[in-house]
């Protein structure tokens, strides 16, 4: 499969990615709520442990808009999700370890974690979207930190950012033709 059918594919089979943002971005404000609500240590608890149920919410959302979230057999790009995926996971203690110097480090040091496993999806995605996605992220992130701000308003920024970009997914992806059978 070529590199730009395969994009093409993951474009197709996940909606540019705009249904994982989406799922995503309410969780960062899920998470921020609960900050306010309930404290940072539950907040954490809530991001981290729900990130774990943001593919399967992608993937039931991109069924529920008709598409299949699988990829066609074949595509090479399957792996450069799963790698990026993994890296974001063995970075996540780098935020715990941040927040324990600084508790309001935890949502900026996110921020930046999950920025950095964004830049990928620009050749996974083949959009370019993905690139500036991730570099807002990872800026606010370091802009928070550095600036001194609250503990929750991290967890606001990440989900502004990841829905003020999800629509723009959606609009690219929307009338891409599929590029194979899904498997």
């Amino acid at each position: 499969m070529a590199v730009a059918e395969a994009q093409r594919d993951v474009r197709y089979a996940h909606l540019g990615g705009g249904s994982g943002m989406l799922v995503s971005g309410l969780l960062w404000l899920g998470s921020g709520a609960v900050a306010l609500a309930l404290g940072p240590k539950e907040a954490m608890v809530a991001l981290t442990l729900g990130g774990v149920l943001i593919f399967p919410g992608a993937l039931l959302l991109c069924r529920l808009l008709g598409r299949s979230g699988l990829l066609a057999d074949g595509n090479p790009f399957g792996d450069l999700a799963r790698e990026s995926a993994l890296m974001m996971v063995l970075c996540i203690p780098l935020a715990f370890a941040a927040a324990a110097v600084r508790i309001e480090w935890y949502f900026p040091a996110m921020l930046v974690v999950v920025g950095a496993h964004y830049l990928p999806f620009a050749t996974l995605y083949g959009m370019r979207l993905y690139y500036a996605l991730g570099l807002a992220m990872a800026g606010a992130g370091f802009a928070l930190a550095f600036g001194g701000a609250s503990f929750a308003s991290g967890a606001f920024v990440g989900g502004a950012l990841e829905l003020l970009f999800a629509p723009l997914a959606f609009v690219a992806a929307r009338h891409e033709p599929q590029a194979a059978a899904a498997g």
